[in-house]
């Protein structure tokens, strides 16, 4: 061979090394469809994913029993994720940059951009049942070495049945999706217990014990106890009590090994980025077209990408970035995916794991939990120069349900955790999580499930305009608006009582006790660093709780902190984000994630008439044009400062202009119009 004949050879094999890491996980593309989408310009691409992945692989180490799942012929671990990926049909027509969007337990949808961006979904969550339409991944289950079942405790609860109910069926996490199967049948090697009163930092009241033999894994529907025997159902002899909560504890078998989403969602958003084709030669129908790429996640799938990017996963196979700028929205916690039996469908409720691992963007010493070391969500990715460029936006009952408070002051609750440099934070006052339906309409419809109407205060305009400046962050390297949120510095954060925060008299109004942070013990075998391992103890041990912090108010009991919405700068009521549950077990605590409102009176008279000491609407703002004035001024300010985009702008005062908040000034007294005229300035 001569020179250059091994010149060429090295150069082909160099090539072929640093073409590899976009593809060779993805071992077959499988197209199911194409479809029109949008106005014609678009086409939505459906089908699977076929990947697999190294157990040997630095990059797959920290995937919980990756090393105990099967392996294919060539050692390799294999899932098969669906996805969906929207693209403008002229490749001239693209703006370069890929939107991935997480999807929330299998749903969620790929879109036409107007801007022209790609838009793409995959699955990932292991434990998620198929459907038509949803998105999902098929993981392995992981067995012993000598390919025996591999067991473990785990904790399913049931409170809130129907009248009646004698039959069960096993779901663990309190929204989870995860089932696993009982070793056995047997009741006496298990525990169903029961107590009449829980609170949400773990104090237990009128504890029980179900006796094995009034008790069984079966269903009871059509025949009596004990019933057809049946591993994912729980049946009890005299029915569940309603004003009981049960609590299932059962050796379980056949873990999922649920990090595998973790490894294939970051395979999979490589191969689009990077890859010409797969494995196989199938070429990928995006190849070339990205320059950049994006990911966004609400609640559970924004958790998602502070777990993939705290355990390294932003970094692909050959260092590249997965995602250069993230949009964790309406998350404040990690996604309990990644460790034995895991439960990644939960929401925070008591015993659910999410908050035990590092929560802080720059490095923290959780001192108050027993951690030695100092850690944030960027150590990995800032040893493999692969951080993201992050924009983080959350609202009011994050802080009251969801576990916010360390993420912004820590676990001793002394000090504001400072943000880095690749790091903006934006908080929306007074919302509900996810947001209102926004409008200006004073009466909203009653909750079903809580004491309070719901919160009609919106996110959504916010979210866009973050979005928009997260991709210029990204594409152009224009800076994000500065960011926003309370502070211990500024006075704005407290404790989430009402005396500390200011909370006024309204009426027999309330806050309920906030969602604090639990400090569990899941015993030895846990590791709490990254939420890896496995849980030994069922249910943990409560050893403390970290209390929760909020937003100060003012005299009307808005927040007084953030980046505030028209509507709640023009408020038509008090927007809180916090609830009462209306009935059932847990009568009178947190409604789940559900913010409350109490509207305003409409009239002086109405007001003095309720005994209300917060001004009326007609007191506020004298006329319909008076408050328009006020929209208007609130929607300017947040388009200037790029919180608010030009449309939704249009969109917001129009529908106040269109509104029956009050009557149009010609219709209203001098003094009313006087009103209006101070408003407005």
């Amino acid at each position: 061979m001569t020179a250059t004949h091994i010149r060429a050879a090295g150069a082909a094999a160099l090539i072929v090394l640093l073409a590899s890491p976009a593809r060779a996980q993805v071992t077959r593309l499988e197209i199911t469809s194409r479809q029109p989408a949008g106005d014609g310009r678009f086409e939505t691409i459906r089908g699977r994913i076929h990947g697999e992945l190294d157990p040997a692989n630095p990059h797959n180490r920290i995937i919980q029993d990756i090393d105990l799942a099967p392996r294919n012929a060539s050692g390799k671990v294999e899932y098969v994720a669906t996805f969906a990926l929207t693209r403008p049909i002229a490749r001239v027509s693209s703006s370069g940059v890929l939107v991935y969007s997480v999807v929330n337990r299998g749903n969620g949808a790929s879109s036409p951009s107007p801007e022209g961006h790609m838009s793409l979904v995959s699955g990932w969550q292991g434990d998620v049942t198929p459907t038509e339409t949803n998105q999902t991944i098929r993981v392995p289950v992981a067995h012993n070495v000598d390919g025996s079942s591999i067991t473990g405790p785990v904790l399913a609860r049931f409170f809130d049945l129907p009248k009646g109910t004698t039959t069960a069926s096993i779901r663990i996490g309190s929204l989870g999706t995860a089932f696993y199967t009982p070793v056995a049948l047997d009741t006496s090697k298990a525990a169903l217990t029961f107590h009449t009163s829980e609170t949400n930092d773990g104090r237990i009241g009128g504890e029980g014990r179900v006796a094995s033999s009034d008790w069984a894994f079966a269903d009871c529907r059509t025949v009596p106890f004990p019933g057809t025997p049946d591993p994912t159902r729980v049946c009890l002899k005299n029915g569940f009590n309603t004003d009981k909560l049960y609590d299932l504890v059962y050796t379980a078998k056949d873990p999922l090994v649920l990090g595998v989403g973790l490894a294939a969602t970051r395979d999979i958003v490589s191969f689009f980025r990077y890859a010409d084709a797969d494995a196989a030669g199938t070429p990928n129908p995006i190849a070339k077209m990205v320059n950049r790429s994006v990911a966004i996640g609400v609640s559970q799938s924004g958790n998602f990408l502070r777990t993939f990017v705290s355990l390294g996963f932003n970094a692909d196979l050959g260092g590249r970035f997965v995602w250069d700028g993230i949009l964790p929205y309406i998350a404040g916690r990690q996604t309990p995916i990644d460790f034995r039996f895991a439960i990644p469908g939960g929401a925070a409720g008591l015993y659910e794991p999410g908050s035990e691992p590092t929560l802080t963007w720059s490095r923290y010493t959780d001192a108050a939990r027993g951690r030695r070391t100092p850690a944030s969500l960027l150590d990995r990715c800032n040893e493999s120069r692969t951080c993201p460029k992050v924009i983080e936006a959350f609202g009011a009952t994050e802080f009251w349900a969801l576990r916010m408070t360390p993420d912004l002051i820590g676990t001793d609750e002394k000090m504001d955790v400072p943000l880095p440099g690749n790091v903006r934070r934006y908080y929306m006052p007074g919302t509900t999580h996810g947001g209102g339906p926004g409008g200006f309409e004073v009466s909203q419809p009653p909750n079903d499930r809580c004491q309070l109407a719901s919160n009609p205060n919106p996110m959504s305009d916010t979210l866009r305009a973050l979005t928009t400046a997260l991709i210029d962050w990204v594409v152009r390297d224009v800076f994000p608006p500065p960011s926003r949120y309370p502070t211990l510095a500024a006075g704005t954060l407290a404790p989430a009582t009402a005396q500390a925060i200011g909370f006024p008299t309204i009426a027999d109004l309330h806050p309920v006790q906030a969602n604090p942070l639990l400090d569990y013990d899941l015993g030895p075998r846990f590791g709490y660093a990254d939420m890896t391992g496995e849980i030994d103890r069922q249910p943990p041990i409560v050893k403390g709780a970290i209390p929760a912090y909020a937003v100060r108010v003012d005299a009307d009991g808005n927040e007084v902190a953030g980046v505030a919405s028209p509507l709640h700068q023009a408020p038509l009521g008090t927007y809180l984000g916090w609830n009462l549950q209306a009935s059932g077990f847990f009568k009178g605590q947190l409604c789940g994630f559900t913010g409350g409102y109490v509207p305003f009176a409409k009239t002086l008279a109405d007001r003095l008439r309720s005994g209300d000491p917060r001004p009326s609407i007609e007191e506020r703002y004298g006329t319909l044009d008076g408050y328009v004035c006020r929209v208007t001024k609130a929607a300017d300010v947040l388009v200037r400062d790029r919180l608010l985009l030009t449309d939704d702008r249009d969109r917001i005062v129009a529908a106040a202009a269109k509104s029956h908040v009050l009557p149009a000034g010609a219709e209203s007294s001098p003094e009313l119009r006087a009103i209006a005229a101070k408003a407005c300035q």
